[in-house]
């Protein structure tokens, strides 16, 4: 195999990785989107030293194109590592309500001594095209994000309110510098 050794890590990337360190004080929890057929190669490794410390969720998206199977072993990985996780479709909905539900629950014990009206922060993570928009869109009940099937569709930081009880701030999708390994680098070009 020829070593591609990929090397592609735009100005606005680095500014959206300074941006996302600064926001996640704000937040309670972070939701990462994987793409659920190549959840290891879409997931930047960088997302778990930035969000040390926070409650974390891991959402396997667009599960109507990966195989059933194979998704339902990734949540058991992801179950055994202690982050909770859920196989959701954005563009059917399903398992999207089932997010919300996660976060309230992995938030309950810290809402129950917070004041009252306090919402949960929510910030959504992942690389481009993993349907970050897609998802925040079906969650919020309205097209309130410009959607696209290109990278790069999210320019800047969005607010978006899905409850009385809860806000999500929605992030540009942010690679990692280098590309490590091939596989990853030709799964993503595969997707």
């Amino acid at each position: 195999m020829i070593n591609l050794n990929i090397n592609w890590y735009p100005g606005h990337m680095a500014k959206t990785k300074r941006q996302i360190q600064e926001d996640l004080k704000l937040i309670d929890v972070v939701v990462e989107l994987l793409d659920s057929r190549i959840p290891i190669s879409s997931r930047n490794p960088d997302i778990n030293t930035l969000v040390q410390g926070k409650k974390k969720i891991i959402v396997l998206n667009k599960s109507d194109l990966s195989d059933e199977k194979e998704t339902i072993k990734w949540m058991e990985y992801f179950k055994t590592q202690k982050i909770p996780a859920v196989i959701t479709d954005a563009n059917s909905g399903k398992g999207i309500k089932e997010v919300i539900k996660q976060a309230e629950l992995i938030m309950k014990d810290e809402l129950d001594k917070r004041r009252t009206g306090r919402k949960i922060r929510i910030m959504i993570l992942g690389i481009p095209n993993v349907g970050k928009s897609s998802f925040i869109n079906r969650l919020a009940n309205k097209n309130s994000l410009e959607v696209g099937n290109k990278p790069g569709v999210t320019r800047k930081k969005q607010w978006i309110k899905i409850s009385n009880s809860i806000e999500l701030l929605d992030t540009p999708g942010v690679l990692w510098p280098k590309f490590e390994s091939d596989e990853v680098a030709l799964n993503l070009a595969y997707t």
